[in-house]
């Protein structure tokens, strides 16, 4: 199967909210967000049936799901290290370089999260963090590794009750996420983008304003 960036952002999805039945052929993908299932659908050409069901984990209640069936879409799954019953036993996926960002973000629209605030205590300082979730060490670990591999970004892991967070703090974040998203119009979960470039912008406002500042002093 010929790697796209639409295929690495789509395997990031199906890393962290996917499925694989353990019939050899049947894959599926789940998501409180139907944006998130319909661009997934878009991007693989599907056209099943997106499907709803409850769950307790949803404040609302109700979780949308697609399922297909592709043996050939499968085993190359099953190749680049994704596997049924996932959960905990996630390592490694084989992902090429020049599509690890599309993997990532993916990723990270599927189990991960940014959170942002100013920070009262100091000035224009405007905290910004992104993190990714895995209940695997083993996967947590690759993918710190692969980031500071393909970006020289370094990260801070933690574990939290039952799952692990991969966390990387404000300039490691910028940094991260201007990999991640590396131009406009991208597949994403607009929720998550929306929310993403809020803050960025805010940011880039703030180190304009301190760089004004600056050339205001120097000619003072």
């Amino acid at each position: 199967m010929k790697w796209t960036a639409s295929l690495a952002y789509s395997v990031g999805l199906i890393t962290t909210d996917g499925n694989l039945s353990i019939d050899g052929r049947h894959i599926s993908l789940t998501s409180k967000d139907l944006d998130q299932i319909t661009t997934f659908a878009s991007l693989l050409n599907l056209k099943n049936k997106i499907g709803r069901k409850k769950s307790s984990y949803n404040p609302q209640g109700i979780y949308y799901q697609i399922q297909f069936g592709d043996i050939q879409f499968y085993r190359f799954l099953l190749s680049i290290g994704i596997t049924p019953n996932k959960t905990k036993s996630l390592g490694s996926i084989d992902i090429p370089p020049k599509y690890f960002a599309d993997f990532l973000r993916g990723h990270l629209d599927g189990d991960g999260f940014t959170y942002s605030y100013w920070d009262k205590r100091w000035k224009n300082s405007f905290m910004l963090y992104t993190g990714f979730i895995s209940a695997s060490k083993d996967h947590i670990l690759w993918l710190s590794d692969e980031i500071n591999r393909n970006f020289a970004i370094n990260g801070r892991i933690n574990f939290n009750k039952t799952v692990y967070r991969l966390m990387y703090a404000k300039r490691s974040s910028l940094s991260l996420l201007k990999k991640i998203y590396y131009k406009d119009h991208l597949p994403c979960l607009e929720r998550k983008s929306f929310k993403i470039k809020q803050s960025l912008a805010i940011i880039e406002n703030i180190e304009k304003h301190a760089d004004m500042l600056e050339l205001v002093d120097r000619h003072a």
